[in-house]
């Protein structure tokens, strides 16, 4: 499906590049995929390469309200940490990377079609299509640093990257896990929105 859909960006390890990807931004240099692990007790993710080994994993303190998650690479070096701003209309992430940079994503609100994240402190953005499923991420000059597709009903919830500045590789994949969050957020805030609706109009 990859190399053929112009729309869906997701594709399997081992599939060609996205063809849209390709006509707009070329070759990407590097491509790694995810998937989150069910039935545990933390929220957990793996990344991994076209050949599907793992490169790096998040994983999320069980019960934390702020959502902290440590991203690691394979041998278990800290790349970042994360955690979720709490009592604020825009979904915010904060990040620490291990070398000592900080910086936040920031959605902005009342956007119909696209979803724009600002990462403030880096001067990047990440703007998305919420019906497609689709995100690029730009950097301060407007070249694109990475373009990520979500996979349409998957259970294990999965996204692959194309990264075409493999020098912000690790900052890069944690902006990706931080966007699996805060998708996941949304999506568990519609579900109690409409079970709440639901249960007042019965």
């Amino acid at each position: 499906m990859g190399v053929f859909s112009k729309h869906v960006r997701y594709r399997e390890a081992g599939e060609e590049a996205n063809v849209n990807n390709v006509e707009n931004f070329g070759t990407p240099v590097r491509s790694l995929f995810t998937s989150t692990k069910v039935f545990t007790l933390h929220h957990h993710i793996d990344i991994m390469d076209e050949n599907e080994n793992i490169v790096y994993q998040a994983r999320t303190k069980f019960f934390s309200i702020l959502d902290k998650t440590d991203v690691m690479d394979a041998s278990g070096r800290k790349i970042s940490h994360m955690e979720r701003k709490l009592l604020t209309l825009h979904q915010r992430r904060y990040i620490s990377m291990a070398d000592g940079r900080q910086f936040e994503l920031s959605t902005e609100i009342f956007h119909i079609y696209k979803d724009i994240t600002n990462i403030e402190g880096l001067g990047w953005q990440l703007r998305g299509n919420i019906f497609e499923l689709n995100f690029e991420l730009y950097d301060a000059n407007d070249s694109v640093i990475a373009v990520i597709g979500q996979k349409f009903f998957s259970i294990h919830d999965k996204y692959c990257i194309d990264i075409y500045r493999p020098e912000y590789e690790e900052t890069v994949i944690t902006i990706l896990v931080a966007l699996q969050h805060m998708i996941r957020d949304r999506e568990n805030s519609r579900s109690s929105f409409s079970a709440f609706s639901s249960s007042s109009s019965s």
